[in-house]
């Protein structure tokens, strides 16, 4: 039975991403490649002086996404050290330093990484004007360096990729806030709340008080799935009934996460002019989601281990309300993009069914991938399976007309070192240090031994890779956690987009070369098997090891 419901959960899921794939991916074409502003798009650009018409290069454009993005963690900063004095602040105090440089580098960098519960922590003031804000405008800015290494290979002989400045305005006022104004409507049907009122408390039937949260939650709900952002008003995230109150709410929540990720290799494929590129990138994105849910969903459904088969299923950590078949399908998606919301504890998964979460982290999350980060992994990927594909025939390798030189090639190895150098120093080092590993000991991890040292390396994976999520039984409000995950979140999201963008300014200057008889086809199905076996064999090369000494040796 559990079976039946999880395929047409899956299936249905799949019938309403497909119905959006084409006019969402042409919309968002439309958008990017549109001559003509909108009235107020206009009025933005005279006031902050900007010249819709004219293109930046790649460093101008890398500029403008670290200067907004360091404008933006000062200002979330701010917001936190200050709540003491802002209107709606809940009676609550200013945020910790270094709390308060966390939350503002993750939600800066698209991950939402939250250390701390919601609802003691921050007034509406900050979840709004902060949090809420940094949730359209991260997940525009992801959208907008995907958008630039499309038109690096879609143009030829040119030193720009587009404008940083039109490109985030255009997906932030004609794609986020639109779709989660109706979203939000929907959200509010359902039973998510939307209000301005503090804390209630009210008399339980025992006789105790209980305090019952308010807050304007829908409105925050619906961009923190949209935009892949996953940060909850709630410490229970979508598990808590106010952000997700039944099991259609629980799959409206899930198409919000794929709608965006799953169109964009249709608006690829449009800008550079051939859908069946799109296709081949969609297919390898679909083909590693199908996989990685579905054996998930097998791992959780069988509950191995002696406490899952006396209850008769894995069942701790997940709600009721949803079961196993939904909670392994949010989870796996939450993972599969860089959304990091759950409507279970990942915590609480069997041994190898957390292994799955953190392993689609640590894929890249490409499959489908987050609000535009998801296209530009993959494209990287693309890169290097074309290179290896050049090797074995013994051609300078090609890709949409644009030879894959040593300049493109160094670029996509270093991205593809990012994360993993991140992921594996920080949990190195949160071990190997003495004085540091005493303090993770003894504060942090509650769950010693193998488990624990999980809860580390998924901690680490989810900040390098903008995910997010958590085993949330690790303690990680301490200044050690605090300041490194902080700090590999930045990292893991602005050195790669440096990267992504530097390539985008090298293929954009290059001139295409006619395809002969010796140039790889990329829209076959023997690419997306390359393409696919080229993501899941470097995954598996860079973090076999460290898994083998986590989830591995606790599931076997």
């Amino acid at each position: 039975m559990a079976g039946w419901l999880a395929a047409g959960q899956l299936l249905l899921v799949a019938v309403v991403i497909a119905a959006l794939y084409r006019p969402l991916g042409d919309y968002l074409a439309h958008v990017y490649t549109s001559p003509s502003d909108l009235r107020v798009e206009r009025g933005l650009y005279r006031l902050v002086g900007v010249d819709s018409r004219s293109e930046q290069s790649w460093r101008s454009y890398v500029r403008s996404v670290l200067a907004f993005s360091l404008v933006g963690v000062l200002l979330v900063y701010l917001l936190q050290r200050a709540q003491a004095v802002l209107p709606w602040d809940l009676g609550l105090p200013a945020v910790r330093p270094d709390l308060a440089f966390n939350t503002a580098a993750s939600f800066v960098g698209n991950t939402n990484w939250q250390s701390y519960s919601p609802e003691q922590t921050l007034g509406y003031s900050v979840q709004v004007l902060g949090l809420a804000v940094q949730n359209f405008v991260s997940a525009a800015v992801g959208m907008a360096v995907a958008v630039a290494l499309v038109r690096g290979f879609a143009r030829r002989r040119t030193g720009t990729i587009g404008n940083f400045w039109v490109d985030l305005t255009r997906g932030t006022l004609r794609v986020l806030l639109p779709v989660s104004v109706v979203g939000a409507v929907v959200l509010i049907a359902g039973g998510v709340i939307q209000n301005w009122a503090a804390p209630t408390d009210v008399t339980t039937l025992a006789g105790g008080v209980q305090s019952i949260p308010g807050g304007p939650v829908a409105s925050q709900e619906v961009i923190k799935l949209f935009g892949t952002n996953g940060g909850g008003f709630f410490n229970a995230n979508s598990a808590h009934p106010f952000e997700n109150p039944t099991g259609w709410t629980s799959l409206f929540e899930v198409v919000l996460m794929l709608a965006i990720p799953f169109a964009l290799p249709r608006t690829f494929g449009r800008m550079v002019g051939s859908h069946k590129q799109g296709y081949a990138i969609l297919a390898a994105m679909g083909a590693i989601f199908l996989a990685s849910t579905v054996l998930l969903t097998v791992v959780e459904s069988h509950g191995a281990g002696t406490a899952p088969q006396l209850a008769g299923a894995a069942m701790e950590g997940k709600e009721q309300r949803f079961g196993i078949a939904a909670s392994t399908l949010f989870g796996s998606v939450s993972t599969l993009t860089s959304t990091g919301a759950v409507n279970g504890m990942h915590d609480s998964f069997t041994a190898l069914g957390g292994l799955f979460p953190m392993v689609n982290m640590m894929l890249g999350e490409i499959a489908p991938g987050g609000v535009g980060s998801g296209l530009y992994g993959m494209l990287v990927l693309a890169v290097i399976a074309v290179f290896v594909g050049g090797l074995m025939v013994g051609r300078t390798p090609e890709y949409l007309g644009k030879k894959i030189g040593p300049r493109e090639i160094k670029l996509a190895s270093l991205y593809i070192l990012v994360t993993p150098t991140l992921v594996l120093a920080g949990t190195a080092l949160s071990f190997a240090v003495p004085a540091v590993r005493e303090s993770v000991e003894s504060t942090s991890i509650w769950n010693p031994g193998v488990h624990g040292f999980s809860e580390v390396l998924y901690a680490f994976t989810s900040a390098a890779n903008n995910n997010g999520s958590a085993f949330a039984g690790l303690t990680a409000n301490t200044p050690w956690f605090n300041t490194a995950l902080g700090v590999a979140i930045l990292l893991g999201r602005f050195v790669p987009i440096v990267l992504v963008l530097a390539l985008a300014g090298s293929l954009a200057a290059q001139d295409k070369v006619p395809a002969t008889a010796g140039t790889l086809p990329t829209s076959r199905p023997q690419f997306v098997g390359l393409l696919t076996g080229v993501a899941v064999i470097v995954t598996a090369l860079t973090y076999f090891p460290v898994l083998a000494l986590g989830p591995l040796a606790e599931g076997l």
